[in-house]
């Protein structure tokens, strides 16, 4: 895939961008941009395939609701990320025109990269990316929502195929928010990571 439409369109919206041919590489450079930091990691098969979880909590203290920490409950573990100076996260959908997309279940991945971090850093494997918005969007519910309840071991109509979304009412349901960055946000500071690899969901 030609990054070149998204990078510059990505660019023109208020975001620094960065590409790369691997995950490693990529993995590489955000380990040298982040040393002795609290970090904070949204739920992500992205990150966790990068193996920079690990890599970061060499030389930074590193919270993620998915790694048991000291003893810590989960929500402590999301409300120290939420306090981070920096977050990590991947996307549910990213148009060649920009508008990155999200879909969360409790808000804290939503709401953290939307706000109150010293810098956050977007990592994006290329098949994230569509077209257009609509496209985007029907990526996030369609293949991002399906395939992140059934690793969930949710019991919802999606996660028993992994097909598509089926707009449930279930208690399970993990589709609850969705987030659209149109632009940058004011006062903001976000990386996006473009990575010339298939990762994550």
């Amino acid at each position: 895939m030609d990054f070149s439409k998204v990078k510059g369109n990505l660019e023109a919206l208020g975001y620094k961008v960065h590409e790369f041919g691997t995950a490693g590489e990529a993995s590489a450079w955000i380990d040298g941009e982040i040393d002795g930091c609290t970090v904070g990691f949204g739920g992500s098969e992205t990150l966790s395939a990068m193996g920079l979880y690990g890599i970061l909590s060499a030389h930074n203290s590193v919270y993620s609701h998915h790694v048991p920490k000291d003893g810590m409950t989960t929500a402590e573990l999301k409300a120290a990320a939420c306090a981070a100076d920096v977050y990590l996260s991947s996307v549910n959908g990213l148009s060649e025109n920009g508008e990155i997309i999200n879909i969360d279940g409790q808000g804290n991945r939503v709401s953290s990269i939307l706000y109150g971090h010293r810098r956050v850093f977007l990592v994006i494997g290329e098949n994230k990316i569509a077209p257009d918005f609509d496209r985007a969007l029907w990526r996030a519910r369609n293949i991002a929502g399906p395939l992140n309840a059934r690793r969930l071991g949710r019991k919802t109509p999606c996660a028993v195929k992994a097909d598509r979304c089926y707009d449930c009412k279930s208690p399970d349901r993990i589709c609850r928010e969705l987030a659209v960055l149109w632009e940058c946000p004011m006062g903001a500071d976000i990386d996006v990571v473009l990575i010339h690899e298939e990762l994550g969901y």
